[in-house]
């Protein structure tokens, strides 16, 4: 992997900061930030000059933050890489929280804000605003602890592997056996994996117990009385609220549920059996043996590459990007973190992709979901300002979602005709499974952080009130105990707090751009490739829009994108 440059090597040369600084040492790192302190922002020139200096500060310190993470995230059974990414977190990262803070408020008080075009810096005003409203001395080290035990749940989950099969497996790479059409092999596989899970639940509870009481204070001491409302206005969620997350929720429960509850008995007859078990979900219904689309992470690369290619050809020559500056690190391994993910290299103005990935067909999707936010990352590549290279998260998935639904009709780098059909049909009933999924999650979230002070055995009751109401109930015949807290494999309560309801709106964004891209695949990948180009230089509404697509997520809206999907999966 080449996840850094010489300076010499620099596609966006410093003109600010020395080009050998070293981005570990805040005693080398302070004298940048008190140069920005001191500077005047009288005029208009002067104070977008500023502006620009400061973001090259904020995007090499985050690049080297980001480059730390992965490496970590890459051996977490490496302590020397492991010290380095804590170090940055524990020593670095919190000493520059409140310059930032100072520099903010410079920013906001400079007598040559006036001059600047509004429009241009409506979002960048809006969003320093709200980092000096939320901005508070004594959450610094909650937050540094917050992300301290953030990296020892990923390292847990890192070292957890199981014997199956005369062999150790990783949790992932045990995945891959429930999609195995022999039941008792499922059942086998599903019980190892999760036997290994259970064994840190204790330590897992601790760990989030932990966090629960950090994020709380964090919250009261910004002035809200939960942290939900904290973390709505620290996520810069400025265009809804809690209450349309719960009315989201409910348009799930009542449009989608029916329909995943059906395709659930389809599956119960076709496999001839009488109740559904938590092994019984991935298999092929129909017996056929799983779609296993390649053998390396050569073949994966190279089959993505030409379904990019038959998407858009400007999609190939992004991905070529990631393929020829060796930005991929794609297979399952013992001693790396769990899941998958994008993230860029500020400085460099590169994505880097991170995934899990055993052979799958899901492991495709999982790429071309991550190859979406890297295509995002790189279409606002250009713009000069730290703050505007990235991009509200519900539009950062409708990125990486979107080009999902735009891939699965140009599966044949893969499979033949109909393997292609069965993996694009599978997709589309995926997305039937995910979206009440997404709201439990949610939902469950909502409940812990407007509960603070609640039980182990209250939030495991929680967890199952809404299995009741999401979800189809299943058998458990065996390991009953992991049915009520389950919710701890999923890294986004622990890492990233209240990160998930986007998934959904995104989802509502994305199938709105495959409608498009069904009936005019030209202009669809245009108003994408328009709305991904403006980074985070206009507010949430209007990324939609330039993308052609309403931001919404109302029963109106979900209705007819539902009806969509039964016609196309022919569930009635």
């Amino acid at each position: 992997m080449t996840l850094s440059t010489s300076p010499a090597q620099r596609e966006f040369p410093r003109q600010f900061l020395s080009q050998d600084l070293d981005l570990g040492n805040w005693d080398a790192i302070e004298p940048y930030f008190n140069q920005l302190v001191d500077s005047p922002v009288d005029s208009q020139q002067q104070l977008e000059d500023w502006m620009m200096k400061l973001s090259e500060l904020s995007a090499a310190i985050g690049e080297e933050a980001s480059l730390r993470y992965i490496r970590m995230t890459c051996n977490t059974d490496d302590p020397e890489l492991e010290a380095a990414y804590l170090h940055y977190v524990q020593e670095v990262l919190p000493n520059c929280e409140p310059l930032f803070f100072e520099l903010s408020k410079k920013f906001l008080a400079a007598p040559g804000r006036g001059d600047l075009p509004q429009e241009r810096y409506e979002v960048y005003t809006r969003n320093r605003q709200n980092d000096v409203e939320l901005f508070r001395q004594e959450n610094i080290a909650l937050q540094t602890e917050d992300e301290t035990l953030s990296q020892q749940y990923q390292k847990m989950c890192g070292e957890q592997t199981a014997q199956f099969d005369g062999r150790e497996h990783t949790i992932p790479q045990l995945v891959k056996y429930l999609e195995e059409t022999d039941r008792e092999k499922r059942r086998a596989a599903w019980k190892a994996a999760t036997s290994r899970q259970l064994q840190d639940r204790a330590a897992m509870e601790d760990i989030f117990d932990r966090m629960l009481e950090l994020r709380h204070q964090m919250a009261v001491n910004a002035g809200f009385s939960n942290f939900i409302d904290y973390q709505f206005r620290r996520l810069g969620r400025f265009d809804y609220t809690p209450e349309d997350c719960e009315m989201f929720h409910s348009a799930v429960e009542k449009v989608i549920r029916p329909i995943r509850k059906k395709l659930l008995e389809k599956r119960k007859e076709k496999l001839g059996l009488e109740k559904l078990c938590p092994w019984d979900l991935q298999v092929d219904p129909e017996g056929r043996m799983p779609l296993r689309p390649f053998g390396s992470s050569e073949e994966l690369v190279s089959g993505t590459d030409q379904i990019f290619a038959a998407v858009d050809p400007s999609f190939s020559s992004d991905f070529n990007v990631l393929r020829t500056k060796e930005l991929l690190d794609l297979d399952s391994r013992k001693g790396k973190a769990p899941g998958g993910y994008q993230s860029t290299l500020d400085e460099a103005r590169l994505p880097f992709i991170f995934m899990n990935a055993t052979g799958r067909n899901q492991d495709v999707f999982t790429l071309l979901h991550e190859g979406g936010h890297a295509f995002h990352a790189l279409a606002y590549r250009d713009e000069p300002l730290h703050s505007y290279r990235n991009a509200p998260i519900e539009f950062c998935e409708v990125a990486s979602m979107g080009m999902e639904m735009m891939a699965c009709e140009k599966l044949e780098s893969f499979y033949n005709e109909s393997d292609a059909q069965r993996a694009r049909e599978s997709h589309l009933e995926d997305i039937i499974m995910l979206l009440p999924w997404i709201m439990r999650v949610d939902a469950y979230q909502h409940w812990l952080y407007k509960n603070p002070g609640h039980t182990r055995q209250q939030r495991a009751e929680k967890w199952l009130e809404l299995e009741k109401r999401f979800a189809d109930e299943l058998d458990w015949p065996e390991l009953p105990e992991i049915r009520e807290c389950s919710w701890m494999t999923k890294l986004h309560f622990f890492c990233v707090p209240l990160y998930y309801i986007e998934y959904g709106i995104a989802q509502l964004g994305a199938l709105q751009l495959w409608v498009r891209y069904l009936a005019d695949a030209s202009d669809a990948v245009r108003r994408y490739r328009e709305g991904l180009a403006l980074g985070n230089s206009r507010p949430l509404p209007e990324l939609f829009e330039t993308a052609g697509l309403r931001f919404a997520f109302d029963e109106e809206m979900l209705r007819p994108l539902a009806t969509e999907l039964e016609n196309q999966l022919a569930v009635n």
